[in-house]
């Protein structure tokens, strides 16, 4: 059984915070899910891709600068009826109540530990793919 190749979009204007969460996740994140990761440092690059690739997870830094991962996230669910789940990492675990109200499927907190963001993307994107 081969490995289910899956396309994650990275998007932080800071190219330090995308190797860590790169890093943080890693290619394999579970048996059977293979990651290959796109990146994009401001809020055109990030829809973009979504507009030309098949992205299957948004991993979004929210605290990116001008645009945050919570106001991409909104504004990506608001305009795709086939927008992709969404991760958006948080300085601060008390802004989770913004990521909901924003339709964000999860959040990870910096710093990031490997083990809960790998197994929270493997997840979200079992749960993607069981769906279609």
């Amino acid at each position: 059984m081969s490995d289910r190749l899956c396309t994650v979009l990275l998007y932080s204007d800071d190219p330090k915070v995308r190797d860590r969460m790169r890093l943080a996740v890693g290619t394999r994140p579970a048996p059977g899910i293979e990651i290959e990761f796109v990146e994009a440092d401001d809020y055109n690059a990030c829809v973009r891709l979504v507009d030309d690739y098949e992205i299957d997870l948004l991993l979004l830094d929210g605290e990116a600068s001008p645009g945050g991962g919570i106001g991409i996230a909104r504004q990506i669910k608001d305009d795709r009826d086939d927008a992709p789940p969404t991760c958006v990492v948080l300085a601060r675990a008390a802004d989770r109540w913004l990521a909901a109200y924003a339709e964000v499927d999860a959040t990870l907190t910096h710093p990031l530990d490997p083990v809960v963001a790998g197994s929270t993307v493997a997840e979200l994107l079992r749960r993607t793919h069981a769906a279609a």
